[in-house]
């Protein structure tokens, strides 16, 4: 494997650092429709011209996903009554038949439905965050599924009535893991201006692109791919900035490893007819395969830095063991990604707990889904103050980005706290230019009860779909 791994601030440690870079608030965004994993197997099963082996390999496909339910910009693909009720139905006909339309009229729905998405998951985690969205000073903004410009980031400055001279970055078409080098960027950001406010968000609109095919790969896009949106408010500033979320995830170690051989087994390209997925059956052995040498650098990370919870005997030092400890947010490309993970790290059978409810309820929301994950640890009671978590994610390359985080508490601020604080800040503006002020925050609205933790799915032990099936070349 080769690879390389990028220290963006210091690693997270038991105890806090005061300059480092943490996540205060994660806001997520779904759109209303709801389809059923059921329906959709079925309305895919009983297209026209689906043989017998395309039937089985659709009946594989979504009954091996571990998926419940997704969410669509598409009614159409929910109910029949919605495209009977369209003149001109796009996705769906009257008659259930899925539609080919051009790639130009899938993107018109990304024009359309995206920026709502981006910046409703924003608005989410602003309130989470307890921060104002005039405080905001960088904005950084990922997704695969659909391109216009001025973009997403330039949606959210209008959108959300941030200040024009936010600073603004679009990471386009790095797939699945997107999330964790914004994420990245965010803490970069952070380490050279300490006073920065970044509102990282991702949205995908995955199922635009779905089609009737007896493609293999298009079969498992069709199964697991869903549309969703989330967003970060990442901060070295925490409290002295004003918020005062009630946890927070201070960022640590970011690496990034290509794999040998994974290049031709998961893609992503511009197709005539909408964007067309390459994902073989050889994704899950290769990951299994690699993901313990892919994640070496943020393992080793809590070693240097002597925060990992005491190992298993033999494994003391051991660079790509994680500590007992640890806690997992990895991103649920498929159920069986998840299985080649659990297996390959020796994780205990509720490790991933989070990563597959996630996946049970919502599907693969490409970039947005790690978010997802990292916001149910974060509201998770159970979730213990200062373990190490690690976040892994995939993307087409193959490719794994890592990152090394811990969830902690943040201390209440006192009213003489808060009055050391704003003098601090007062003496500090009067100080500085007018245009180097120090952004502030609003205090944080009164905090939500925290979610009920979900019980952990139970491992599906039905082998991954035997097919073999050819990918297309």
């Amino acid at each position: 494997m080769t690879g390389s791994a990028a220290r963006s601030v210091p690693p997270a440690g038991a105890e806090a650092s005061a300059a480092a870079a943490s996540i205060i608030g994660i806001g997520t965004a779904v759109p209303p429709t709801r389809l059923a994993q059921a329906a959709v197997r079925d309305l895919f099963a009983g297209q026209p011209g689906a043989d017998r082996l395309t039937r089985r390999l659709i009946a594989a496909a979504f009954g091996q996903s571990a998926i419940a339910e997704r969410r669509t910009v598409l009614p159409e693909l929910a109910s029949r009554t919605s495209a009977e009720a369209s003149a001109s139905p796009v996705f769906v006909d009257a008659d259930g038949r899925i539609l080919h339309p051009p790639t130009g009229a899938r993107n018109d729905v990304y024009v359309r439905e995206a920026p709502g998405l981006f910046a409703a998951a924003a608005r989410d985690a602003l309130a989470r965050a307890g921060v104002d969205a005039s405080d905001v000073t960088h904005v950084v903004t990922a997704s695969c599924t659909g391109f216009f410009a001025p973009g997403p980031d330039f949606r959210l400055v209008r959108d959300l009535g941030l200040r024009t001279t936010v600073s603004r970055e679009h990471l386009g078409f790095l797939g699945c893991a997107a999330a964790l080098p914004a994420l990245r960027s965010a803490a970069r950001i952070c380490a050279v201006d300490p006073s920065a406010i970044v509102l990282v968000a991702c949205a995908e609109l995955c199922t635009i692109h779905l089609r009737a095919s007896s493609d293999p790969d298009q079969i498992v896009s069709s199964a697991v791919f869903a549309d969703g949106a989330a967003a970060a408010v990442v901060t070295a500033a925490g409290s002295a900035a004003g918020a005062s979320p009630r946890r927070r995830i201070e960022l640590g170690t970011f690496a990034t490893a290509i794999t040998d051989d994974g290049e031709t087994a998961m893609g992503w390209t511009i197709g005539d007819h909408g964007f067309e997925m390459i994902l073989t059956a050889e994704v899950p052995r290769i990951v299994g395969r690699e993901v313990r040498a892919a994640l070496a650098p943020v393992l080793a990370a809590g070693i240097d830095a002597g925060v990992d919870g005491a190992r298993a005997e033999g494994d003391a030092g051991a660079p790509d063991v994680p500590a007992p400890d640890t806690l997992w947010a990895v991103h649920p490309g498929g159920r069986s990604i998840l299985d080649r993970v659990e297996d390959a790290l020796g994780l205990a059978p509720d490790a991933l707990a989070h990563s597959r409810g996630v996946l049970r309820d919502h599907g693969n929301m490409s970039s947005a889904t790690i978010l997802f994950i990292l916001r149910r640890l974060l509201d998770d009671p159970a979730t213990p103050d200062g373990a190490p978590l690690i976040a892994v994610a995939f993307a087409p390359g193959l490719t794994v980005e890592s990152a090394r985080m811990s969830v902690h508490t943040c201390a209440r601020r006192t009213d003489a706290d808060a009055t050391d604080a704003a003098a601090t800040e007062a003496s500090t503006r009067a100080s500085a230019p007018a245009s180097a002020a120090a952004p502030t925050a609003t205090p944080a609205p009164a905090e939500t009860p925290a979610t009920t933790p979900e019980a952990a799915p139970t491992r599906t032990t039905t082998p991954e779909p035997a097919p073999a099936l050819s990918a297309r070349r």
